[in-house]
């Protein structure tokens, strides 16, 4: 005999809950009495009709556990349905008995879950706006299209133009069934973004000595919309007669003469979107601003967005500037290491300078150069130490400082450990480094170590971590240098057919910055090529058809013998320059060379310091060169010369990154001679001898000075570059005179030309077309550079940056002619971009203020395409020019 429970009580739970018909047999008296609940325990509780959702969630979500004694009827089961249905996943729920046995209850539920949400489709924006939207929506598809998932694409899509400034967009969700598909459904969401909101006016009430100027500045994501706008004292918008006497208020008093003429005469053109969460970090650094000039106790008291009936707001802050403080005495406590003279001195703030929390924050710990108290300690090893500014009184208008020290022992490096490098093998990475297990924890060694690492050019900088790992209980400190690998090989590839009396036209370089010579034989090791030692390979070839030919070969070990930093280099080329009239050979130069160069770190002053000494060999050839170069008015047409010279160098580089400088300067000073060879001949009379005897064995001493200066400006992306850069040649023999060859001439884009002869050092001078002289160019040069650049992406795959320079350059015949002041002068604007295959690709306008004419700057076809009077493009591949 079956048994049903009564129905209605159920149905107002919006379920079902009965004895299942197929197991009635089973069961011989069991009542179900509202009146009088019997307890039964639960022997089983089957879930049925689930497709996505795990039954063991389904049951630990019903609250009713196997095994436990619940009511028949009772709170339990009206719990488990009200627990399923506030999930929102269900479109029906079902819950029964299957069957009783004695005291116990074996239950059943069936559920139907509500459709997946398969596709959204975005109508009413541009396509490009809907793809951003479906890659932010692509995390909701597969779930259960619930009420709480439609609104959470609204909130989604609303977040998204928010941000944009349309802050009152209409979203509307259509269900769509997907036909085919089972407990499928789409939906159609359907934009009207609506019109940016824009800020009309920016109004501060309370304002007595904060500058209008610079309180607009710091809140520079909520700027007032672009206008011309004469304002006179007594209003300001005939229409706006509210806002009239806002203004009235907000600016009775002018505390710069920039406010003064401001508020009467205004041209703005910055954006004026109003965010509101940009308007809320705004206030706060407008709050900054007050309390870094004296106002401690400053405070938005009120502040209102007014809507505007054009659609825009008008934002009206109230403020309570409060007193301004001055510091009076500051003491330190708790120090022992340094004395209190050293501390006083590297905070710099004296007694009654104005009070500014940023500033004491900077000295005592956040200076990003290093001079601030903290810095003393840690470059010492007190990584433990803890220092806090305590104000000890506030009277009128003066603060008290008490700087409590908590000095710490000193940290021992414990473990150096490296993460990232999958190309690079680790010895690379860990003889860079100023930090090592047994040495004493110094922050400034940390900074260098990360410079050192960036400047390796294997690693993405801005991915570069280094992180302390203090162990308070043994006093220990493990350093974790974290690296992720870019590429750093380049490819330079062009070819054509064609040229001078025809042939093959192209170049094929290939640069291999982390080559590995030691794996050149280990298969496994090439991939494409053996890499990992940070060995440089470069190979590179060039040709013009029958006229030009160019072969060069280098090779670089950075740790030669592997302990110490000594770079060694060996270099070799080959270039062949033919002059063909109706394919006739008439003449050739051909060129031969061989350097080997050996540079060392220095420790002394700094081990920014690098020497370096090389020893070259440049063999020319001539067969009737038709009137290339000439000397005393004779052609150097024919002959064989030798140019056997030693270069010594002195550099100190503290660049903090290869690709992007922010900081840091590269000074070199160089001379490079040859024997003096006239000095030990018996007959210096070169009365009667050919040009070729003359210069058979060529002699010079040659010197340079450059520097190259980076500066970030402030807390923006800007970045200066300054740089100067002098050359002289100078010979041993009065009578010889100063040789044709290792000259220097300027003009161009820096990149030697295919009829360059002779070793001439081509200084690039943007603006001015590429330099030629029949004279091999002058022996002295000078030039000045201001850059000021701005990254537009840094990241590793495409580092790009634009630029704008000014600069002045010249050469000389002799020092009687030489004037620092009589340079050809230039500006213009620029691009680079760094590709990782590809190295240095750029463009440059140059505009010249002067006339190259009668100068020693030459005009020539080069490399540029000249556009204009007044101008020219110069295009860098490969390097960047001096």
């Amino acid at each position: 005999m079956t048994f049903r429970l009564h129905l209605s009580l159920l149905l107002m739970l919006g379920c079902w809950f009965f004895i299942h018909p197929a197991v009635a047999e089973q069961i011989d008296t069991t009542i179900v009495n509202y009146k009088d609940p019997k307890k039964y325990k639960v022997a089983a509780l089957e879930i049925n009709g689930t497709q996505f959702l795990d039954k063991n969630i389904i049951r630990s979500l019903t609250g009713i556990k196997i095994g436990e004694d619940i009511s028949i009827p009772g709170d339990e089961i009206t719990k488990c349905i009200k627990n399923l249905w506030k999930q929102g996943l269900f479109g029906n729920v079902k819950i029964y008995a299957d069957k009783f046995v004695g005291d116990s209850v074996y239950l059943a539920i069936d559920v139907l879950e509500k459709p997946r949400l398969n596709e959204i489709t975005i109508k009413g924006v541009k396509k490009s706006e809907g793809d951003d939207l479906k890659k932010k929506l692509e995390v909701m598809k597969g779930k259960p299209l619930t009420d709480a998932l439609k609104l959470n694409i609204k909130n989604t899509i609303a977040d998204h133009y928010e941000d944009k400034s349309y802050l009152h967009p209409v979203i509307n969700v259509v269900e769509k069934k997907d036909e085919g598909l089972i407990n499928s459904m789409s939906v159609i969401v359907n934009i009207d973004k609506g019109s940016k909101v824009k800020i009309d006016d920016l109004i501060f009430l309370g304002r007595v000595n904060g500058e209008i100027t610079k309180m607009r500045k710091v809140m520079k994501d909520t700027r007032e919309r672009s206008k011309v706008e004469l304002r006179v004292p007594d209003g300001r918008s005939r229409k706006q007669k509210a806002k009239d006497a806002l203004y009235t208020l907000a600016n009775l008093n002018y505390t710069s003469t920039g406010d003064f003429f401001l508020e009467r005469f205004r041209i703005t053109f910055k954006g004026s979107k109003f965010n509101e969460r940009k308007y809320e970090d705004d206030k706060q650094k407008l709050i900054d601003y007050y309390n870094n000039n004296g106002f401690r106790d400053a405070k938005i008291t009120a502040d209102t967005v007014i809507d505007n009936e054009n659609g825009n707001v008008t934002i009206v802050i109230q403020l309570d500037e409060g007193h301004k403080y001055y510091f009076r005495d500051i003491v330190f406590k708790g120090n022992s290491k340094f004395p209190t003279e050293t501390l006083q001195r590297v905070l710099n703030i004296k007694k009654g300078d104005v009070y500014n929390a940023e500033l004491l924050q900077k000295r005592l710990t956040m200076d990003q150069d290093g001079g601030d108290v903290s810095s003393l300690y840690y470059d010492d090893g007190y990584l433990f130490f803890n220092i806090n500014p305590v104000e000890t009184a506030v009277e009128n208008d003066s603060i008290d400082l008490e700087i409590r020290i908590n000095e710490g022992p000193q940290a021992t490096i414990k473990n150096v450990i490296i993460e990232g490098n999958n190309k690079t093998n680790e010895h690379v990475i860990r003889r860079e480094l100023r930090t090592f297990p047994g040495d004493k924890f110094s922050r400034s060694d940390l900074i260098r170590s990360q410079r050192e690492i960036a400047n390796l050019g294997f690693f993405d900088p801005q991915e570069t971590k280094v992180e302390p790992i203090p162990n308070p209980t043994d006093g220990t400190v493990d350093i974790k240098y974290t690296v992720k690998e870019k590429s750093a090989d380049q490819v330079e590839l062009s070819a054509g057919w064609g040229g001078k009396e025809g042939g093959l036209i192209g170049t094929l370089g290939l640069k291999f910055n982390n080559f590995s010579l030691r794996n050149i034989f280990n298969k496994k090791a090439w991939s494409p090529l053996p890499t990992g030692d940070g060995q440089q390979l470069t190979i590179r070839v060039e040709s013009n058809g029958r006229a030009y030919q160019n072969y060069n070969f280098s090779f670089t070990e950075p740790w030669l013998g592997g302990k110490k930093p000594n770079a060694f280099t060996f270099a070799a080329f080959r270039s062949r320059i033919q002059d063909i009239v109706d394919k006739d050979v008439l003449g050739k130069q051909i060129t031969n060379g061989l350097s080997v160069s050996l540079a060392t770190r220095l420790k002394k002053p700094d081990d920014f310091f690098i020497v370096q000494a090389s020893g070259n060999y440049y063999g020319y050839s001539l067969t009737t060169f038709r009137n290339r170069y000439f000397v005393d008015n004779v052609a150097l047409d024919s002959g064989k010369f030798n140019n056997l010279n030693f270069k010594i160098s002195l550099s100190r580089n503290s660049i903090n990154q290869p690709v992007f400088p922010t900081g840091g300067a590269k000074i070199e000073v160089s001379v490079q001679f040859t024997p003096p060879y006239s000095l030990f001949r018996k007959d210096n009379n070169f009365d009667g001898k050919t040009v070729a005897e003359k210069y058979k064995l060529i002699e010079y001493h040659k010197w340079k000075f450059s520097v190259d200066w980076y500066q970030q400006l402030g807390k923006s992306k800007l970045v200066l570059r300054t740089a100067a850069k002098f050359g002289f040649l100078g010979t041993f023999n009065k009578k010889i005179g100063i040789t044709p060859f290792e000259r220097f001439e300027v003009g161009g884009n820096g990149i030697p030309s295919n009829v360059t002869l002779f070793g001439t050092d081509i200084i690039a001078h943007r603006g001015y077309e590429g330099a030629y002289s029949s004279t091999g160019g002058d022996p002295i040069y000078n030039k000045f550079l201001l850059e000021l650049r701005y990254p537009f992406s840094l990241n590793p795959s495409a580092t790009i940056y634009g630029l704008a320079f000014f600069e002045a350059a010249n050469t000389y015949t002799t020092f009687k002619d030489y004037n620092p002041f009589k340079l050809k002068k230039s500006v213009g604007l620029g691009v680079r971009a760094i590709l990782p295959m590809f190295g240095l690709i750029g463009i440059d306008y140059g505009i010249r203020f002067d006339s190259a004419n009668g100068s020693p700057i030459k005009a020539s076809n080069g490399f540029f395409d000249y556009i204009g009077k007044n101008g020219n493009i110069s295009f860098i591949l490969g390097f960047e020019p001096e």
